[in-house]
């Protein structure tokens, strides 16, 4: 069964950014994460064992997004790693991390990144 879960839409306040205001005064982010399983036996069994716990994915993403980090794609790439270490269901991870209004000499709304790997 082909199938992903998803969290979007994910909102933390941390410190990452190249310039040292960034790091000290902090920004708004904005982190999605679609992590591709196969979900069959959980569609069968209704048990939480049998998928990956959504909860358990915001965690290690909240934890992630709490260091400090100077680029987004660091940050990026650390999520998909921990997931892919942590959830051993996980075959392939999109991490899509933005920054909300940044620093950066005009308006822009928000920019980001877009990561993805898959298990080896």
């Amino acid at each position: 069964m082909n199938s992903n879960i998803f969290l979007k839409g994910m909102e933390f306040y941390s410190f990452h950014g190249v310039s040292a205001q960034e790091r000290e005064v902090g920004n708004t982010f904005l982190v999605d994460v679609t992590i591709e399983c196969d979900l069959s036996k959980a569609s069968l069994s209704d048990d939480l064992n049998d998928t990956i716990n959504y909860a358990n994915v915001f965690e290690l993403v909240k934890e992630e997004m709490e260091i400090p980090s100077l680029l987004l794609e660091y940050v990026g790439g650390r999520i998909i790693r921990s997931i892919l270490t942590q959830f051993e269901q996980a075959t392939h991870v999109e991490v899509k991390v933005s920054k909300v209004n940044p620093p950066i000499g005009g308006q822009v709304e928000m920019i980001g990144i877009t990561l993805s790997a898959s298990r080896s």
